[in-house]
């Protein structure tokens, strides 16, 4: 309870914005979890400035921050220019790791996952003929920048339609690993219909064989209790602006510290090296700093990195065993409904309880997915339509501050066509 106090205490002090919210989120103290569920939901959902009048099911995409996050930048963009300062991000780094277990030293800080990305795509020593194992259901921020690398260095791209089960998607990697397979990139959660691959199984088949696994893990924070250690992967790329619900602009890169040599750093700057001299002959660089700090470069918005240290404390108040439990049991919520609409929804997410966790994708059988979303806006319902690989879609996102009545107005909406 402590914890709690003083997590209100600090974002409740000079407020600049309605202080209804912040009460209403210090009622969370008030309920229990195990006895009121609903009204500890509700006291959650009024830490956020989102419309009253409008659903939000898109938080795939994006996840809106709530009043404790925008304070706080706001708070610390008006300090750092009113000293003058420059603000550190050491403090981010330290809790980002905590966040997801894992140490400082393997944490770069980013701006999104596709940038993580990026970095671990161009950074491998990949050769021509050297082959990457790639789902066919990846957001463009993992497919682009591997098939730019395929298309400029000759690495092989080994696509794979993922299946609905655990077991099955385990087979199907296995069976694509041949001894030109140098790497399995993967997301941990399909952007597409919101599969859960079994990324702790695939890691430990790679890392037997020697491959290395760089993991897309845009929807993975902020949903599980994320422990990248027992996760086992080499590299996790990540957003904080989704599901995390942190600023925009911000994001994460794990990479297991016994690799940290092995990804080449190619784009650096201040914070990157040991040391540098341009009077030498020739001029020098002595070599990189011994962790993930080496990625992240240059200057970096503090105010905006503060507001992801407040987004973790949000959540880790909340406890992210519940916001897990949660998200989950309103992604059930609305998969139960919408199954039993056989007639009208073809459902694309697995009901395998392993394989799913926060998104519902589903087509349906009468209505054009573009046009359901025209009809969804019209009836004030903001979703997300997955025309990626082809599969003309519908996708739900539910969050902490969604609830069942929105998911059974949707559901009747559905109905309705």
């Amino acid at each position: 309870m402590k914890s709690r106090r003083n997590f209100v205490k600090k974002f409740t002090a000079g407020l600049t914005v309605p202080i209804l919210p912040y009460k209403s989120f210090n009622t969370i103290e008030n309920y229990s979890l195990s006895r009121s569920p609903e009204q500890f939901w509700k006291a959650v959902r009024a830490s956020f400035p989102l419309q009253k009048s409008r659903v939000y099911f898109n938080n795939g995409t994006f996840g809106p921050s709530p009043y404790p996050v925008l304070e706080t930048i706001n708070e610390q963009l008006k300090d750092f220019n009113t000293r003058g300062e420059y603000g550190s991000t050491k403090k981010t780094r330290k809790k980002i790791a905590e966040y997801v277990k894992v140490k400082p030293e393997e944490i770069s800080l980013t701006h999104n996952t596709t940038e993580g990305i990026n970095i671990v795509t161009w950074g491998l020593d990949l050769k021509k003929g050297d082959e990457v194992i790639i789902s066919k259901q990846e957001h463009v921020g993992n497919a682009l920048p591997w098939l730019n690398r395929a298309k400029l260095h000759g690495i092989v791209l080994k696509p794979f339609e993922p299946g609905k089960t655990a077991e099955e998607n385990l087979a199907i990697i296995e069976s694509m690993i041949t001894a030109k397979t140098r790497v399995i990139a993967i997301p941990h959660i399909t952007c597409t219909t919101g599969l859960v691959l079994p990324i702790k199984q695939i890691c430990s088949l790679a890392r037997n064989k020697n491959i290395f696994t760089a993991i897309d893990g845009a929807h993975g924070s902020g949903t599980f209790d994320l422990d990248l250690k027992e996760l086992g992967c080499d590299t996790y790329a990540t957003s904080c602006h989704k599901w995390m619900l942190g600023p925009n602009g911000t994001g994460f890169l794990y990479i297991k510290e016994e690799h940290l040599d092995r990804v080449q750093a190619y784009w650096v700057g201040g914070y990157t090296d040991t040391g540098w001299d341009l009077y030498a002959t020739p001029p020098t660089i002595n070599g990189y700093v011994p962790t993930a700090h080496r990625y992240d470069y240059g200057s970096q918005n503090a105010a905006v990195y503060a507001g992801v240290d407040s987004a973790i404390d949000f959540m880790m108040n909340i406890g992210q065993k519940n916001i897990e439990a949660r998200v989950k049991e309103l992604a059930s919520y609305l998969q139960n409904s919408l199954l039993e609409l056989d007639s009208k929804v073809e459902m694309l997410t697995p009901t395998e309880n392993e394989s799913r966790i926060s998104m519902t994708g589903f087509r349906l059988k009468n209505m054009d997915y573009l046009e359901f979303n025209k009809y969804a806006s019209q009836n004030d319902f903001r979703i997300r339509v997955v025309p990626e690989s082809g599969l003309n879609s519908i996708r739900i996102s539910t969050h902490i501050y969604n609830n069942k009545e929105e998911i059974d107005r949707f559901v009747d909406l559905v109905k309705n066509t």
